[in-house]
């Protein structure tokens, strides 16, 4: 159940930092209002996670899979360019959350 709930904070902070580009700047009441209560969330289910999980894996899961899913949607929504370079580094951390999964003692299943 506790990676439901990470799913979540990472959905809800994906929500966040995408309302966040739409806010420009917080001029936007609307988007603005939604990066409030998006992060909000994220940061109680990530704070229910902890009960379970290691912050450093929790963290790193957290993190490193909303940055994915950012850069996806830029490129998706907001027409941002990913070169080569990023989408190595972007691999490389979806690589580092499998490694953690799988072969982990600190990471909880």
């Amino acid at each position: 159940m506790h990676w439901l709930f990470l799913g979540a904070a990472i959905l809800f902070e994906t929500i966040g930092t995408t309302a966040l580009q739409a806010s420009q700047q917080f001029s936007r009441p609307g988007p603005s209002l939604i990066v409030v209560l998006a992060y909000g969330a994220s940061f109680y289910l990530l704070a229910m996670v902890l009960k379970f999980i290691p912050v450093g894996i929790a963290y790193a899961v957290w993190s490193g899979l909303g940055i994915c899913f950012i850069a996806a949607i830029g490129y998706l929504m907001f027409g941002q360019k990913l070169d080569l370079p990023a989408v190595i580094g972007l691999a490389m951390i979806i690589g580092g959350i499998v490694v953690i999964n799988l072969f982990s003692q600190s990471a909880t299943h």
